[in-house]
């Protein structure tokens, strides 16, 4: 089930750089962002809240540890959006979204430091690959 979701986010993130490069013609791209993540948020709530996942919830569900970490990831995901917003109002969709795709090679990396991933002659190659496949989409 993992690879359905995994599929699907990959094209719903296809769909995030059309749609974001279509809507940033004479917008502000940190506006934008900013205006993007209040409905994210919003969604997210409303489809939270109608599945249950809220039912229980005190704000003593997580750890600190939790906590800390949540709000770190909010932290990287929104600046990482509002880069990526940024470069997609200057340069082609394609473009930005092979060079942020680069983060599956940093994911791997760190995954392997902090997560003690495993990490292979086929992952290292992969993520050359990938790496490769980013720089020469790039290339004019």
């Amino acid at each position: 089930m993992w690879l359905l979701y995994a599929f699907g986010s990959a094209v719903f993130a296809a769909l995030v750089a059309i749609f974001g490069k279509l809507g940033l013609k004479g917008v502000d791209s940190t506006l934008a962002t900013s205006v993007r993540a209040v409905i994210m948020a919003v969604f997210l709530f409303v489809v939270s809240l109608s599945i249950g996942k809220w039912n229980g919830f005190s704000i003593h569900s997580f750890s600190s540890r939790d906590w800390l970490l949540i709000v770190l990831s909010g932290v990287a995901g929104a600046l990482s959006w509002l880069l990526y917003f940024a470069a997609l109002k200057l340069g082609p969709a394609s473009a930005v979204a092979a060079i942020d795709r680069l983060s599956i090679v940093f994911v791997v990396v760190l995954a392997a430091i902090f997560l003690s991933e495993a990490f292979s002659w086929k992952i290292g190659l992969g993520a050359a690959i990938m790496a490769l496949g980013a720089v020469l989409i790039t290339l004019k």
